[in-house]
């Protein structure tokens, strides 16, 4: 079998995933960024890749403006989504501007980079590209692109070295260096990227029974259930245990009668659901699950403790990782900030950031961060924005542990992951 059969047996194995709201939750897709200059290939690496034609192609400058994903399945690499982004070269004006705007802010949302450059073309573009992959600590690829037009000269590869990365020459064209691609990504994707995010799995075993206390508010979509409560409920059944699903007014009569393994509440409940709760019966909240599945738990219970030490004006920078439309029961927007100056007597100022949009540029007018559970990012994505405020030293907590620590049960809903 020649290279060029080999390949295409390899990319026979591709599919392009049909999009759906739905899914399982299991599998874990992996985010790659495809990043470089205009007209350098990136577009056309994705159609290769994908073995048909996804992205628009052309041989004019700045055809693909706001970051588009295209959703396949990479042999090896298993359910992924390639991101393609604009240009970063195309900055000579304000709508270029916002458009390299645009591809940077994905990195905060991706666990790999691609970064795609043709002609040898090596410079201080690519370099600074490099150091924000750096910052982000995200591993990367460096393919020269079109080398069947121009192969990559000794000395550009030289400097390329010194960066570190992996180097791949390619021509999206000819479809070579196509499997060595996928070999290195494969290689340098992080484990923690394919893990799925553990809920409640190592705390229950088979037969064991966990009571959701889920209120049906007018924050609760109508005719279903939030995202966080699903997956709870998932986790609960993957590991063969019993998820008693209830509203708040249910709970005492429930009590009387059985003797669950622990309860895990709405935290907008929690005053309510913790006067009803043995002692003896471990308590927590959905929120505060996520927390510690997505690997922050630490750092939001450190930074939960700040709380009291906030003074008047100071500023707040509330973090909801999805978008809807809200109302006086908002958790986010109007019972935090609401519960929080009440219970501190400070008259403070809240922002707000939704889904996965930027944070400011200037994060030091904010005493803390509030971040929601984070149901509809990924790990990474999530660790990406924590970690903005992390480096610069403010203290960031979670919503269902704010709630806790304002309610007076922060020891009791967090001891259950303390142990």
């Amino acid at each position: 079998m020649n290279g060029k059969m080999g390949v295409s047996c390899i990319f026979r194995k591709f599919r392009v995933l049909l999009h759906s709201q739905f899914i399982h939750m299991k599998t874990k897709r992996i985010f790659i960024g495809i990043f470089g200059r205009r007209n350098q290939g990136k577009s056309s690496l994705i159609n290769a890749l994908a073995g048909q034609e996804l992205a628009i192609v052309s041989d004019t400058p700045g055809t693909t403006t706001d970051p588009v994903k295209k959703s396949i399945e990479i042999f090896g690499i298993g359910p992924a989504v390639l991101v393609d982004t604009a240009g970063i070269d195309d900055d000579e004006t304000d709508i270029g501007r916002q458009r390299v705007r645009k591809s940077l802010d994905t990195l905060s949302t991706i666990d790999a980079a691609i970064l795609v450059l043709s002609h040898n073309q090596f410079g201080d573009q690519e370099e600074k590209l490099i150091h924000l992959f750096q910052q982000y600590e995200l591993p990367f690829v460096l393919v020269h692109n079109k080398s069947d037009k121009e192969a990559l000269l000794p000395a550009v590869r030289e400097k390329m070295e010194t960066v570190g990365a992996p180097i791949i020459e390619c021509s999206s064209h000819e479809k070579t260096g196509l499997k060595p691609l996928i070999q290195t990504l494969t290689r340098i994707i992080p484990k923690s990227a394919y893990q799925p995010d553990t809920l409640l799995g190592d705390l229950v075993s088979p037969g064991d029974t966990v009571v959701l206390v889920m209120p049906q508010d007018s924050e609760a979509p109508e005719g279903r259930l939030i995202l966080p409560q699903v997956q709870v409920i998932r986790d609960l059944l993957d590991h063969q245990a019993v998820a008693i699903s209830l509203q708040p007014e249910q709970l005492p009569g429930f009590l009387q009668q059985h003797h669950p393994k622990f309860v895990v509440t709405d935290s907008q409940v929690f005053a309510t659901v913790s006067g009803c709760v043995p002692p003896e019966i471990p308590l927590t909240s959905f929120s505060i699950v996520l927390a510690r599945a997505k690997g922050h738990f630490n750092l939001f219970l450190e930074g939960t403790t700040h709380l009291s030490q906030l003074q008047d004006g100071d500023r707040i920078l509330m973090m909801e990782s999805c978008t809807h439309v809200t109302s006086c029961e908002d958790i986010g927007r109007h019972k935090i900030p609401t519960l929080l100056q009440k219970v501190t007597g400070k008259k403070l100022q809240f922002d707000f950031v939704s889904a996965l949009s930027p944070l400011p540029d200037d994060l030091n007018p904010y005493a803390m961060g509030i971040q929601c559970g984070g149901c509809m990012v990924t790990q990474k994505q999530l660790h990406n924005r924590v970690a903005q405020l992390s480096r610069q030293g403010i203290p960031v907590s979670n919503y269902g542990m704010t709630i806790a620590y304002l309610t007076g049960i922060f020891d009791r809903v967090t001891a259950i992951f303390k142990n």
